[in-house]
């Protein structure tokens, strides 16, 4: 097992085929990996991990869109989550960014769709 510190964009490339790699000849076992070939997955994971947080970063999500995504996820539509709002009215005016969240909104919204706070939070 020979896993370093990925500095570039080749160096990177060759580690995600060694981990496709890897996944391919463990395929059937990636619940039950020997000792060694746990390692070596999480050694993979983490060099990758850096190198992609680092030159790809994501950046936050819109909380307007994260709150429409999860709807369409929870297949809720606007009536379903105005009492979230207050009203019906004030929903469509927040999912139209005529009116902004408000702490009270984003607290109800948190357990209505099942999220972080923070995800309903603007960065």
């Amino acid at each position: 097992m020979n896993i370093t510190v990925i500095n570039t964009e080749k160096e990177y490339q060759a580690t995600c085929r060694k981990l496709d790699d890897f996944l391919e000849k463990y395929a059937d076992e990636l619940d039950h990996l020997p000792t060694e070939a746990d390692k070596e997955f999480r050694l993979l994971s983490l060099v990758i991990g850096e190198y992609e947080n680092k030159h790809y970063p994501i950046p936050p999500a819109d909380p307007i869109e994260f709150i429409k995504f999860m709807m369409e996820q929870k297949g809720l539509k606007v009536r379903d989550i105005a009492p979230c709002f207050g009203t019906a009215s004030r929903a469509y005016e927040v999912l139209n960014r005529k009116r902004n969240l408000t702490l009270a909104m984003i607290r109800k919204l948190r357990i209505m769709l099942g999220c972080t706070a923070d995800s309903l939070i603007e960065a």
